[in-house]
């Protein structure tokens, strides 16, 4: 079996934040005497990840997710625990651990924004110390399989969202990291923009068989690139497992879009199951698992349907009812 790539143990991070009471006088106190509290971003958490694993890693705004990655690329030191990151404690900030790994941050540029994309690429070429001909060899793949390669003399001000983006991806590949971090690397990209990222970062990691952790509030993100997902909800993991596993543990049921010939009064659907959207010609109703074959059957014999589709529900849905659940 191999050495996990990704070992992370009772990991935490606490942060202490003063508290001021506004106005002058608020001011004034705070100088003198300052009250402060402990907030915790990251709660003991744990799990390994194997080489060549692609994981999503979830949970809504302020989980801990950032700061989680943050610590396992050793920009932040975490209050306790031990991490290893291909054999390395991140943040020691060896040179040969720095070399191994990239972080991209989809909200922080690390392009020198009134520069060609190029110059940021030569740059750290420099800082890599990337061969001249390796240099040469990833970058031209890189802007191929990209579709930037017209656009590396523009200064990355005047690039479109998706072109910065794809760029921000090619500056942290060039040293052909074994373990990748992509923190939203799809924020703000328009539709198609983000299925040619899913699918340049699903082939990139197949290929090079690099370990990547993903966050994603795009759950189309998730379900195209991860069979394995790690969820935290206020700095704690509360789930850590398969995909679909999940799915099929907190999704009991199906959804049922039917469309009708004729309009049907709502007061007509009462037990059919939830309705989850209506029109007196279209609904959707969530139902049990159990049952959806009976009730497809009620439908088809009782109601005028035009078309009937069973879908399983949105993987958007099943997280966000998962957060909304309470802890133990």
């Amino acid at each position: 079996m191999s050495t996990p790539a990704i070992v992370v143990q009772n990991l935490s991070k606490t942060y202490s934040v003063t508290k001021k009471e506004p106005g002058v006088a608020g001011s004034i106190k705070h100088l003198f005497s300052r009250q402060s509290f402990s907030t915790i971003a990251v709660d003991h958490i744990s799990f390994h990840i194997e080489p060549g694993e692609l994981v999503g890693f979830l949970g809504p705004n302020g989980a801990g997710k950032t700061t989680t990655l943050k610590m396992l690329s050793g920009i932040l030191y975490p209050s306790s625990g031990q991490v290893s990151v291909l054999g390395y404690t991140p943040w020691e900030r060896k040179r040969q651990y720095q070399q191994q790994f990239s972080i991209v941050l989809g909200q922080k540029n690390q392009l020198w924004w009134d520069l060609p994309a190029l110059n940021s690429f030569l740059l750290n070429k420099e800082i890599y110390r990337i061969p001249e001909t390796q240099f040469n060899h990833t970058l031209n793949k890189l802007t191929d399989l990209l579709e930037v390669k017209d656009v590396l003399n523009t200064p990355v001000r005047k690039l479109s969202l998706g072109q910065r983006m794809k760029c921000e991806l090619i500056a942290a590949l060039l040293h052909s990291p074994k373990v990748l971090f992509l923190d939203e690397p799809t924020i703000g990209l328009d539709v198609v923009s983000q299925l040619k990222m899913r699918d340049f970062i699903r082939d990139y990691n197949q290929t090079a068989q690099t370990t990547i952790i993903l966050t994603s509030h795009y759950m189309e993100d998730v379900e195209a690139l991860c069979k394995r997902v790690i969820i935290i909800h206020h700095g704690q993991l509360i789930y850590d497992g398969s995909l679909q596993k999940l799915i099929a543990k907190h999704a009991d049921h199906k959804e049922l879009k039917v469309t009708f010939v004729s309009p049907v009064a709502e007061s007509q659907l009462k037990g059919m199951g939830k309705i989850l959207e209506y029109d007196p010609r279209r609904v959707v109703l969530a139902v049990p698992k159990k049952t959806y074959k009976t009730i497809s059957s009620d439908f088809l014999q009782h109601f005028p349907v035009d078309d009937i589709l069973i879908d399983e529900p949105n993987l958007d849905d099943v997280i966000r009812d998962i957060f909304t659940q309470p802890q133990a």
